[in-house]
């Protein structure tokens, strides 16, 4: 696969002003790329800019808004000429735990955090497909949407959305020629504003938002589409039996959520060990 990190090429991060957005505009300007940032908090983005070598533009805005990718994408144009990586990388999380009420938390998380991904899409593909040479766009999903865990659920509806939007995305690249790649990134516990103050000490379960990126660059260089990031808590091999019980639930006929289950902790524990025997 082409390396899409070249130096001279141009990155578009949304949500780029903190945590993994903020340190993807590192290491990409590090490598030498031009960095097109996007947030809601322009002053964040502005002090970040100022940190950064290499030519960088930014801009405020909304992704829930269709017009305000948009104006993204045509910054990106004007100031550049291409994009040659796009990072939907913008999300907000939530605390409903309540599955029946706070509509307004719900539609406001799944404009953001899923729509957010939708409008970099139908924005960025079709310039990136036309303009010729490779190019790839990465979607952060998380674990959330993919073992489901109770609580805040339409965080998790949002990012079981970005899941297969990108699914379907890559599918369709393909047709294309995959000249332009789709990857979904799903990080583990990182060490972000969104889980915790950045400004307190790093949980030592966590992975900062650089290690999440650098895994990132390195697996999107090797031509991996999903992207499943381990932290200092939790193995990768413990990640892969959980999502292999998660999708047992439908093939096996269990409860919903059987990992949470009380009449299944037995067996979802012996499962685990089973599939991560002891070295």
């Amino acid at each position: 696969m082409t390396d899409v990190f070249q130096q001279g090429g141009v990155a578009v991060i949304t949500g780029g002003a903190s945590g993994i957005g903020a340190a993807a505009a590192c290491r990409f300007s590090e490598m030498g790329m031009k960095i097109v940032l996007f947030d809601r908090d322009h002053d964040a983005l502005e002090a970040l800019a100022a940190t950064l070598s290499g030519e960088v533009r930014v801009l405020a805005g909304d992704v829930a808004k269709l017009a305000d990718v948009e104006r993204l994408r045509d910054l990106a144009v004007s100031a550049f000429g291409r994009v040659d990586v796009l990072m939907n990388n913008a999300g907000i999380g939530g605390s409903d735990d309540d599955n029946w009420s706070g509509l307004d938390a719900w539609r406001q998380i799944l404009d953001v955090n899923l729509w957010g991904v939708v409008h970099g899409v139908h924005t960025f593909a079709p310039l990136m497909l036309g303009q010729g040479g490779p190019s790839a766009i990465i979607n952060t999903g998380s674990k959330q949407g993919i073992t489901n865990p109770p609580g805040h659920p339409a965080y998790a509806v949002s990012k079981a959305g970005i899941r297969t939007l990108t699914e379907q995305l890559a599918h369709g690249l393909r047709a294309e020629g995959d000249q332009v790649t789709a990857h979904l990134l799903v990080p583990g516990w990182t060490f972000t504003g969104m889980s915790r103050d950045p400004q307190g000490p790093k949980p030592d379960g966590a992975w900062t938002a650089k290690q999440v990126v650098d895994l990132m660059i390195a697996r999107v260089q090797a031509g991996d589409f999903y992207i499943l990031c381990p932290d200092n808590a939790v193995a990768p091999q413990v990640d892969a039996a959980r999502i292999r019980w998660s999708t047992g639930d439908m093939t096996d006929n269990r409860p919903a959520l059987s990992r949470w289950h009380p009449d299944w902790e037995q067996a979802f524990a012996t499962y685990v060990a089973a599939e991560t025997p002891q070295t």
